[in-house]
């Protein structure tokens, strides 16, 4: 039987560098998957380079990326940049997991992050409900644009 559910839009997910704590994007891309939108599941252990090629190859309107290995400060830096100089523009950056250098105020690696071109940064114990609320708004109100 075919789904004629139509998607409430394309996000590539997976875990950046050498960290293979996959769970917690597993969960996600499920709750995700759920809630309409379109899954392209990268797993473990990628690079930047690889998260640009898989947005443009299916025209990814967000890169979700999740970072538990506590390395997402020396990770992360440059992939707005590598986006743009792809043609990913507009496209939607979230991060999610172990980001704290330290005992640093969680509103200071918020900040930091979103300073790198990150659109949300999100701390562990996040609903998914909020994530899937943020997306939805995020990628509508591009489509407006």
């Amino acid at each position: 039987m075919k789904d004629n559910k139509v998607s409430k839009g394309t996000l590539v997910t997976g875990v950046i560098g050498e960290d293979v704590h996959i769970v917690g994007i597993r969960i996600l891309e499920y709750a995700l998957g759920e809630a309409g939108f379109k899954i392209v599941s990268l797993g473990s252990q990628v690079s930047q380079k690889e998260f640009v090629e898989a947005a443009i190859e299916v025209k990814a309107d967000a890169i979700l990326i999740s970072s538990l290995g506590g390395h997402a400060g020396i990770l992360v830096p440059g992939l707005r940049e590598k986006c743009v100089e792809a043609g990913l523009h507009d496209v939607i950056l979230y991060l999610g997991g172990y980001l704290r250098i330290g005992e640093m105020p969680w509103a200071e690696v918020e900040k930091r992050f979103k300073e790198l071109g990150l659109n949300r940064v999100y701390q562990p114990g996040t609903s998914l409900t909020q994530v899937i609320e943020d997306l939805e708004a995020d990628i509508s109100s591009r489509r407006r644009m």
